[in-house]
């Protein structure tokens, strides 16, 4: 039986592409592989697809007709390339075909903050409704279509500042701490050359400043983002190089590079960047906690590297971010409605490479960091956050394909373009059951996750989990022959090398930190962990990792039958499902929510037969590539037509 078989997404096939999960496209003339765009004089022998998701498909084009040939390339290439409308996304057409038919999950219970009544309460939860208010002076977007319907500012602020620069220069709430301070975020006033202008936008400041900064009862410190921190550019050219290492062609490209895994990993300086972002945090959370200030976050338009630090933060700091409904309505806080540009960040249209930069996956990235050191304190697993990064690119969901709230409320208002008598009811992606049985929807909880109403406060005191060092490098580099590869001299110890970071620049990076940062930093790594407390990551260079399960799960050389952290975890469930049938037969109660909960081992049992990357992986990587069917595309129309066709009716098909 194949396990990873149970653990099927209802929307996208194994062999399916969506549109936008296509990032490049090769083809093979004379052996030899080109990137294609455009219009093509000739046309390859075999074509080769990247996806977003790392996976790689070739498609043998050898024996299909010429005529054929063109119309399939051209297509793809037109499809998959030409820039596109916003109203043209297939996620219109979607949910018009299925306007009757979409029904809600009654058991999501995410906060959407799209009312005021989301933020008040918000409010309440954190206590930051002492010093802070939820405003509506935006709804329907009249001041400011960058910012939402609703947000907060502090109780001083009048509303006419709010609408004097279209809401840049404002300090907008994030999070309150349970000491008092708070986090907040500012965008940057617009840059102007005329000295009367700088001068009103310079007392507008001052005026801003004295109400959030009122030594020594309040004191805030500001970040600038947009200055002092990692740019957009390093960020993209970083996982550029980075995720080319996991886009493996066949088995000869994966051994061929083995031998310089580790130069080409830390060249990518993509883990670097995750150290960076996660030092960050730290930094904000020492001035939070410890010096009871307020942290004001500048950046242009708030809304980049502002949502990853304040979401980062929170989830060090918030046990509620931690758990599953908690995390979703986080990031519907601080990315959906702090106008975070998925429609530009992902390209979903085409219209700018430049403008496409991974700041979403980035995040995914350093929370799972805390989520593979931290496993008992998070209710989700890494599978949950895996299948989060793949639906970015699944466009029946609204969640990620949209720039701001207000775009997405003036374009659900469509209806007229589809003959609708009501606005579109688009999809959110929080409504796993969309995309998954119940079954597979269990690999998304974290069966080890440890609630609080299930552990005492001495309990949790002493308890702390061994954080696992044995998975890092060696402090040297070991003397392996040259001849034989990372991978073929070490496939034994695989995970305990393949995550770790080469020992560099790096393993002496604590010591540029600052006094009070180390102090803060080693005290709260010397005691025992409290899951439900605030929660630190170990930053030196071999603790950050490389997301095993995202990045490699297609790769069947980099995966063992039977072994890896699958193994552990399908143990301790066993375990689980012991103690939980005697508990039933001791309580004699069988209660339907308790069988339920008994069915997430099953689909880890006998780990023998599963792979380390369960349940992605893809265990044999197959010598005959498979050929292209053409009786399909002839009702995709002409060779002429297949170009300039629409996008909106073809934008989900396979490819």
């Amino acid at each position: 039986m194949n396990y990873e078989t149970q653990f099927k997404n209802k929307v996208i096939g194994e062999n399916d592409i969506t549109l936008h999960c296509v990032d490049q496209i090769y083809g093979v003339f004379d052996e030899k592989k080109k990137s294609l765009f455009g219009q093509l004089k000739k046309y390859p022998e075999k074509l080769i697809i990247h996806c977003k998701d790392l996976r790689v498909f070739h498609f043998c084009l050898r024996y299909t007709k010429e005529e054929e040939v063109k119309r399939i390339v051209s297509g793809i290439i037109h499809h998959t390339q030409a820039p596109k409308l916003l109203k043209r996304l297939f996620l219109f057409s979607y949910a018009t075909a299925a306007q009757n038919n979409i029904a809600t999950d009654p058991k999501n219970h995410t906060v959407m903050f799209d009312t005021l009544k989301d933020w008040c309460w918000e409010l309440e939860r954190t206590k930051g409704n002492v010093k802070y208010k939820a405003v509506s002076v935006n709804e329907g977007y009249r001041i400011s279509e960058r910012l939402p319907a609703y947000f907060v500012v502090p109780i001083p602020l009048p509303e006419e500042d709010v609408q004097r620069f279209q809401g840049h220069g404002i300090p907008i709430w994030c999070w309150s701490c349970h000491n008092g301070s708070t986090l907040l975020k500012m965008s940057a006033l617009p840059k102007e050359q005329d000295d009367g202008v700088l001068q009103i936008q310079k007392s507008f400041s001052d005026g801003i400043y004295k109400i959030i900064h009122r030594p020594p009862y309040e004191i805030v410190k500001t970040e600038d983002l947009s200055n002092n921190f990692i740019s957009l550019q390093e960020i993209q050219t970083a996982y550029s190089k980075f995720k080319q290492l996991f886009l493996i062609d066949n088995s000869t490209e994966f051994w061929d590079t083995d031998i310089k895994w580790f130069s080409l990993l830390e060249n990518s300086s993509w883990l670097d960047i995750i150290r960076r972002c996660l030092k960050k945090a730290i930094e904000i959370i020492e001035c939070l906690e410890a010096q009871n200030m307020n942290i004001l976050l500048l950046e242009e338009n708030a809304s980049d590297l502002c949502c990853l630090l304040s979401s980062l933060v929170q989830v060090m700091m918030d046990p509620h971010c931690r758990t599953k409904t908690g995390f979703q309505s986080l990031i519907q806080k601080e990315w959906i409605m702090g106008g975070h540009c998925f429609l530009d960040r992902c390209n979903h249209l085409r219209q700018s490479d430049k403008e496409e930069v991974p700041v979403f996956l980035l995040f995914l990235d350093c929370v799972w960091q805390l989520v593979h050191q931290h496993s008992p304190a998070f209710e989700f697993t890494e599978t949950y956050l895996t299948v989060l990064s793949d639906s970015l690119y699944i466009p029946i969901f609204s969640t990620f394909f949209f720039n701001s709230p207000h775009q997405k409320d003036t374009n659900m208002g469509w209806e007229s373009l589809y003959a609708q008598s009501k606005p579109l009811n688009l999809l959110t992606v929080w409504d796993w059951s969309v995309q998954f049985e119940p079954k597979a929807q269990t690999l998304l909880k974290n069966p080890l996750y440890v609630e609080k109403s299930k552990l005492d406060k001495g309990q949790r005191k002493g308890m702390r989990f061994k954080h696992q060092r044995q998975l890092s490098l060696p402090l040297t580099q070991s003397k392996s022959s040259p001849k034989r590869g990372f991978f073929r001299e070490e496939t034994d110890h695989l995970i305990k090398n393949l995550l770790g970071k080469r020992i560099s620049k790096l393993i002496n990076s604590s010591d540029e930190l600052q006094d009070n940062f180390r102090e803060f930093y080693d005290s709260w790594h010397s005691k025992p962990t409290d899951y439900h407390g605030l929660l630190l990551p170990h930053i030196e260079g071999p603790e950050i990792k490389v997301w095993a399960q995202r990045y490699l799960r297609w790769i069947p050389e980099a995966q063992i039958l039977g072994g890896g952290r699958v193994a552990t975890m399908s143990k301790l469930l066993e375990m689980m499902e012991e103690v939980q049938s005697l508990q039933e037969k001791i309580d004699e109660r069988h209660h339907s929510q308790e069988a339920l909960q008994a069915e997430a081992p099953c689909l880890l049992r006998n780990s023998a037969r599963l792979s380390s990357l369960f349940p992605f992986a893809l265990l044999q990587r197959h010598s005959s590539k498979p050929v292209l069917p053409t009786s399909g595309w002839k009702a995709l129309g002409d060779e002429e037509d297949l170009a300039k066709r629409e996008d909106e009716f073809v934008d989900l098909g396979d490819v």
